[in-house]
């Protein structure tokens, strides 16, 4: 073919773009195109205009991009990953790039042109940070993303705004706005905040250095966004690279690479273009319809059209009238009634970020249509502008929203019993019991799943509200879009879009998810009796009939919607004005006259009186009165406090725990060391600095945190959903180094001192146990300033072993074991000092509040919960209620917690929340609430338990969920109402209900186990099946529970705290979709799980069982707990020496299976061949586990390898790569998506390291815990043999694998922990642990230099020893090719096969490298089939 061209289209997100090049790559023809979700009639539109400009000529074409899977398969042409075809063009037009930053609609990437092979990264789930991110912040502010652009030309001030996902921005760029900020300087913000995103969320880590492209349409048509980078950088006119076109280099790239492609000609391209329409294929699940047919439709809306509210006529009103004043996050509303409570006038609608002149323009409205014979008797103002329209219109009354809410409904419903609000921002739900609030339950810092969400959306569309919500109606298959996080769900529904669904089954679909999103996750519905009989729905998300539809749908109830559902709250606003009003009174408002005069003028300031300097918004007003926001105390606002303050603890202990002075410089003999003030710095460094200080250190503290000091470190965050608490001590060790701090003292603490008798276990978090090894692997400062970064295991729960271990450490300087003897001794007495003055300050605040008859609150979290850049001065909103704060610690050991607790009380800190709920539960005027840092999956077991036993006591639970974002409106509102709760409680005389929460353990007898079926979740199928027969064959009945499918998924999402990771999901779900099958006697059931008794949540699952299944009604089902720990016990299960032999046995028949199988398909020469050998195998092995013979296991290891060994084989080269991580989802094919299949379905031949090698790994632990913590040289002994006879049982196998021609023996655990040792210490045990590194390493080392490390999203161990650990095996060994992949139930698939698919990219590339000779090299190719279909 002569004068061909080639063509690249790239299908992004939001956005269709095509180029069409000569044979040199000189471009000829592009267009740039949003899709509005149509990406079918988008990429048929711009070929057929290529084809029109050009005519039938021949060309080459290749898809790319998010959305150009499915495209390539429907159009039979050619697919490369965006990030790869990005690069391409990179080292063709701008080779001199170093780091290249491209954003996209959703997806942004980073490209490190560097060593032997490129570094190339890209975003996960979410899509913070990118061009739909900008366009949703743009929205708020009445723009688009290039009127957004022009404003941040303007701007003065930076706000910080958090970019994690749209939701947390939306949290604090409203109030902002609402409070007058400029939008200038908010538009700056959101701008800098994705610049945040970029370097702290997808860099990981690894820092932005030398020359810097910016492409991407985002960078290429936002010049002010391309300015924050470039700041932030601090890069020269040099460095930055710009080029030409930069909005198409992806699809530049894919033209480029097509052509190594077969040709076509444009007319086919075309043609084929043309029929795409009739192409279908489904990844996401469909739900149904909302209706059945129109006639369900009309009597819906019959029936909620008769719920109206009495309206009269102000014309003709005569005597007092009441206003009511709903200023919400994103809509102000109106109400105003007479004396009988009849609606006279209302209004609704968008406040346009300006709530304080639309409340001024509607009051002179209203006085405008007041007739002389009435008047404005009183006025009531509630939401989230209540401060500042109260302040600056003087509005007679401020109420919290849930009363407000809960008076117009009772209202409206006399005995209402459960009231559920949906606003733009927030979600609320009261329930009650004989006209007494019983619970209050608000959506935490996250609103996903609101209003403004489903507005949003529908803006993206290109269509209003009113229209996206009509559309549901009609809709016959819903797709579904999960529950979890609007993040996943806009992932989802990119997906359904790139699958042709249409409009109206994605409308009905987050329809679905949105009440979803509020019974299972905000209000944790289990069974929908427990809302009652009368249920009222309101807030303006209700008037879409789609929601209020999926409501009654999932809630199984008919429901009132009153006709004034949008502005109840203004409406019990109103009739709260009336209540409050005596008679005859007038309204203290601005008159029609003063409105007419009234003016504001907004000016930003920072406050100077203490270190926390707060960004202050202040509104002066025209009568020379002002309001200041943005202030966390009352001397922000100009106010003095008072001069009796309220007891907070949370002030006193962070000021107690940090006041001690450093030695003077002339007497520290050795020197200087610095400590960050960090996580459980927090408890421990009054034992620390006395313990340096005692041997001639001074000691260097960090400062106070700040935004200043987190972003300090932000280059060197390694995983983007870490908590912030530990972001921040990234920060921390910066400021130590920038001050010259050459020695950093950071130790990793695995257990803490045992406070409470009959606690099960006294771990740390795995973040507070570990990060130090974060820090060490990721900040290249230590290593360049030669900084002494130490970092030792340490037993802080034993004095003794403490001094040992510290003698060890010090050693190298010269320091005898004497002198750090008694400098633990003095250290050591200040710490319990110090723990017993926190005490006693707790008995007298206590004995203060009971003598003042005021209440306190029991602020229950961590050590690290007191920093006030944590909880960002929530602490002042508690005391300015009127309340005293206390720390949990501060009254902990005032009583006992009844027990056994539902959960394993493993971890410390939660010993102390467990006991401080206990005597919170039996004391009159003390509540509790519990503080969480967003991404704690260990508060997922927490929370629920200490619920559990607030309510077991007849008291109200509160937990509040804080991240970075400093804005506390909604926090505000919480407290709010807890304390109006407890004032309408006490007002009533009436107590809340006890709950009952005790969990009486069901025993599996012996008798049991003659008669029960015993249900085991679904792990690793390969293995499973193998435990199943074995155990069967040794008289148990066991049914191993079939591969997970999407109701089990479901089913565990109702029943487990929504912040609980996927393997706890997928486990509880299985078995309850099981139990409430109806296939199985409930009465001759019961259960098996395992339990590791380490420092993971894993070991909690059993606690999550059985909350389920009380939940379900069915608790009396036995538990049994597996493990060898005897952490339960059970006379109708042991574990025996049999038992022992079959379960191993069966572990090495599904090892060597598994290695031989996935070592042999890939390159099989008949289809087919290697998994019916795998069947045939399974049965022989059935047998042998029948009757025991270990000669005829070890023989049957033998055959095994022969027979896999001698399949006829293709002579091909493909790529290895090795799966690591999470044990469940690394192993289970439901848990990673078939990740095994579509691994060699790209073209991999896939490695799984052996499970045994996990047991291996528990045993071989104790040998650290004996020599460095409190572990015993007894159990050493014992697990030392264990190994021994693990790997006896092994050595058939291993002999015979070693003695093959195409397979490779397992090491052993020895070896995997020498191979750990390079990189992190063998005291990383949480979850995983050091094992997984280990793996990592000797993967590398043994060449399957790709490996994907798979991980429930969030996963607590996983930020450590797995993505903290990817840039020093890089760096150690530059063709590693690694790539962390989350798995969640809202996650896309999609999302995660593109992340397979540029780490498989990669692997090719280097594969051809490597094997440049190689004549045929299959490895690019699909094998397709169905697989391919569904991730298409």
């Amino acid at each position: 073919m002569k004068n061909i061209k080639r063509i690249g289209l790239d299908v992004g997100s939001t956005t269709v773009k095509i180029v069409v090049t000569n044979e040199e790559g000189n471009l000829l023809y592009s267009k740039y195109q949003r899709h509005y979700a149509d990406i079918r009639q988008t990429v048929s539109q711009l070929i057929n205009k290529a084809y029109q400009q050009f005519g039938d000529i021949p060309v080459t074409v290749m898809a790319t991009g998010s959305g150009g899977l499915g495209i390539s398969r429907w159009l039979e042409i050619p697919f490369i990953q965006e990030v790869v075809a990005c690069a391409k063009t990179v080292e063709r037009k701008i080779p001199r790039t170093d780091v290249a930053i491209e954003l996209g609609g959703e997806d942004a990437k980073i490209t490190y042109f560097e060593g032997p092979s490129i570094d190339q990264r890209m975003n996960g789930t979410c899509a913070g940070g990118t061009g739909a991110f900008i366009d949703q912040m743009a929205a708020l502010l009445q723009t688009d993303a290039s009127g957004l652009n022009e404003m941040a030309r303007l701007h003065k001030t930076i706000h910080p705004i958090a970019a994690r996902c749209g939701v947390f921005a939306k949290t604090d760029v409203q109030p902002l706005l609402n409070e007058g900020a400029a939008k200038e300087d908010l538009a700056a913000s959101i701008f800098q905040a994705v610049v945040n995103q970029t370097i702290s969320g997808l860099a990981c880590g690894k820092p932005i250095r030398g020359n810097v492209a910016f492409l991407g349409g985002p960078l290429y048509f936002l010049s002010e966004l391309r300015q924050r980078f470039i700041e932030t950088l601090q890069l020269s006119k040099d460095q930055v690279v710009f080029p030409e076109h930069s909005q198409l280099f992806v699809a530049m790239g894919a033209a480029i690479e097509s052509a190594g492609e077969g040709g076509m000609d444009l007319q086919e391209l075309a043609a084929r273009v043309n029929s795409m329409e009739k192409k279908v294929c489904s990844e996401v699940n469909r739900l149904d319809s909302l209706f059945e047919s129109p006639e369900e439709l009309e009597a819906f809306r019959a029936r909620h059209g008769a719920s109206r509210a009495k309206r009269g006529d102000l014309a003709s009103q005569e005597g007092p009238v009441y206003l009511g004043i709903d200023a919400g996050s994103t809509t102000s509303k109106f109400a105003l009634v007479n004396g009988e409570g009849e609606l006279l006038y209302s209004y609704y609608g968008s406040n346009q970020g300006k709530p304080l002149e639309l409340t001024v323009s509607i009051l002179k409205e209203i006085y405008s249509l007041i007739p002389e014979n009435a008047w404005i008797a009183g006025s009531t103002i509630t939401g989230y502008g209540e401060s500042l329209i109260k302040a600056a219109v003087g509005i007679d009354h401020g109420e919290i929203e849930t009363i407000a809410h809960y008076k117009a409904a009772e209202h409206f419903l006399p005995g209402v019993e459960f009231i559920l609000d949906i606003g733009g921002q927030d979600m609320k739900c009261l329930r009650l019991r004989d006209g007494v609030i019983d619970e209050i339950l608000l959506n935490e810092a996250c609103s996903s799943g609101c209003g403004s969400f489903l507005e949003t959306f529908a803006h993206s569309l290109n269509m209003d509200i009113e229209t996206f919500a009509q559309t549901a109606l009609e809709a016959e298959a819903p797709v579904d879009l999960g529950s979890r996080c609007t993040v996943f769900m806009n992932s989802r529904v990119k997906q359904a879009q790139k699958e042709g669904a249409g409009v109206g089954e994605i409308s009905a679909g987050l329809s679905y998810s949105v009440i979803k999103n509020a019974l299972q996750k905000v209000i944790k519905i289990r069974d929908p009796q427990e809302m009652g009989e009368k249920i009222i729905v309101q807030g303006g998300t209700f008037y879409n009939d789609a929601v209020l539809r999926a409501f009654e749908q999932v809630a199984q109830r008919e429901v009132v919607r009153p006709d004034i559902a949008g502005i109840m709250g203004a409406f019990g606003a109103a009739l709260i004005a009336r209540e409050r009003s005596l008679q005859g009174a007038k309204t203290g408002m601005l008159s029609a006259e003063a409105l007419e005069a009234f003016k504001a003028q907004v000016e930003m300031g920072r406050c100077t009186l203490c270190g926390n300097n707060c960004q202050l918004t202040i509104t002066r007003f025209s009568g020379g009165t002002s309001f200041v926001s943005g202030n966390r105390c009352e001397r922000g606002a100009g106010m003095e406090r008072p001069a009796e303050s309220i007891p907070d603890l949370y002030t006193y202990k962070y000021k107690r725990v940090f006041a001690y002075k450093p030695l003077e410089k002339e007497k520290a003999f050795r020197g200087e060391v610095g400590i960050p003030r960090v996580l459980n710095m927090f408890e421990s460094y009054p034992f620390w600095h006395t313990f340096f200080t005692e041997m001639g250190f001074r000691v260097v503290l960090s400062p106070h945190s700040s935004k200043k000091v987190y972003e300090e470190g932000i280059e060197t965050i390694p995983s983007e959903s870490a908590c912030y608490p530990a972001k921040l001590v990234h920060g921390h060790i910066m400021h130590l180094i920038g001050r010259g701090v050459r020695r950093i003292f950071y130790p990793c603490v695995p257990y803490e001192e045992k406070e409470y008798e009959g606690a099960d276990n006294h771990y740390n978090c795995p973040i507070v146990t570990s990060y130090p090894e974060t820090i060490k692997h990721n900040t290249d400062a230590l290593l360049s300033e030669q900084v002494e970064f130490m970092n030792p295991f340490l037993p802080m729960d034993d004095k003794g072993l403490l001094a040992r271990r510290l003698g060890e450490e010090f050693a190298d300087l010269g320091i005898g074991l004497e002198e750090v003897e008694r400098a633990v001794e003095r250290a050591w007495e200040e710490k319990l000092a110090v723990r017993e003055e926190i005490r006693r300050k707790g008995e007298e605040t206590v004995e203060h509040i009971r003598r003042k008859g005021i209440r306190g609150i029991v602020l229950a979290g961590r050590p690290y919960h007191v920093d006030p850049e944590i909880h960002h001065g929530l602490t002042n909103i508690i005391t300015g209620l009127g309340m005293a704060v206390l720390t949990e610690d501060s009254v902990s050991h005032l009583m006992p917690v009844a027990r056994p607790l539902r959960v394993l009380d493993q971890w410390a800190y939660h010993s102390r929340l467990y006991a401080a709920a206990e005597y919170v539960g039996n004391t009159r005027d003390l509540e509790l609430v519990q503080l969480t840092s967003f991404g704690c999956g260990v508060d997922a077991v927490t929370s629920d338990q200490v619920k559990e036993i607030l309510e077991s006591h007849g008291k109200i639970y509160t937990l509040l969920k804080i991240d970075e974002g400093s804005n506390l409106g909604a926090i505000r509102i919480r407290m709010r109402s807890l304390k109006a709760a407890l004032e309408e409680k006490e007002n009533s005389g009436m107590e809340l209900r006890k709950k009952d929460h005790s969990y009486p353990r069901a025993v599996f007898t012996k008798e049991n186990r003659k008669t029960h079926t015993i249900l085991a979740p679904q792990m690793s199928p390969i293995h499973f099946d193998f435990y199943e027969h074995g155990l069967n064959a040794l008289g148990y009945n066991v049914v191993v529970l079939p591969q997970v499918d999407h109701k089990a998924v479901d089913e565990g999402l109702k029943y487990v705290n929504n912040d609980a990771c996927y393997p706890s999901i997928l486990v509880t779900g299985q078995i309850m979709e099981a139990l409430k099958s109806g296939k199985y006697d409930l009465k001759n059931t019961s259960v098996f799980i395992s339990q590791t008794g380490g420092g993971c949540r894993a070991s909690n699952y059993i606690g999550f069982i059985r909350k389920a299944m009380k939940d379900a009604g069915i608790q009396n089902i036995p538990v049994i707990s597996v493990n060898a720990l005897g952490l339960e016990k059970h006379s109708g299960f042991r574990i025996t020496p049999r038992l022992v032999h079959v379960a191993l046995m069966a572990t090495l028949y599904g090892d060597l299976l598994m290695r031989v199988v996935q070592a042999t398909r890939p390159y099989e020469k008949v289809p087919g061949t290697v998994n019916g050998l795998h069947e045939k195998w399974k049965g022989i092995a059935f047998k042998n586990l029948e009757n025991g013979s270990f000669l005829q296991f070890a023989g049957n290891m033998k055959k095994i390898v022969r027979e896999f060994d001698r399949v006829e084989r293709l002579d091909i080269v493909k790529p290895r790569v090795g799966i690591v991580g999470e044990i469940l989802v690394k192993y289970h094919p439901t848990g990673n998506n078939q990740l095994v299949k579509v691994l060699e379905e790209e073209g991999a031949e896939v490695c799984v390291p052996d499970l045994v090698d996990f047991f291996l790994y528990s045993a071989y632990n104790s040998k650290f815990k004996a020599e460095k913590l409190n572990g015993s040289e007894k159990s050493w002994k014992l697990n030392r043999l264990a190994i021994r006879v693990i790997e006896a049982y092994r050595w058939p196998a291993k002999k015979a694998l070693k003695a093959s021609t195409h397979f490779n023996p397992p090491t052993t655990i020895e070896e995997k922990a020498e191979h750990a040792s390079e990189l992190i210490s063998l005291g990383n045990q949480t979850g995983e642990g050091w094992f997984l590194t280990g793996e990592m390493v000797e993967l590398v080392k043994h060449g399957v230099e790709n490996i994907v490390c798979v991980q429930p999203f969030a996963c607590l161990p996983n930020h450590v020893v797995g993505k903290s650990m990817i840039k020093p095996i890089r760096k150690k060994y530059p063709m590693a090719n690694i790539t962390a992949i989350d798995y969640d139930p809202g996650a896309s698939e999609v999302n995660q096969l593109n992340r397979v698919k540029l780490m498989m990219a990669v692997a090719d590339s280097n594969l051809k490298k490597k094997y440049a000779n190689v004549a045929e090299f299959p490895a690019t190719e699909t094998t397709g089939g169905e697989e391919d279909e569904r991730y298409a």
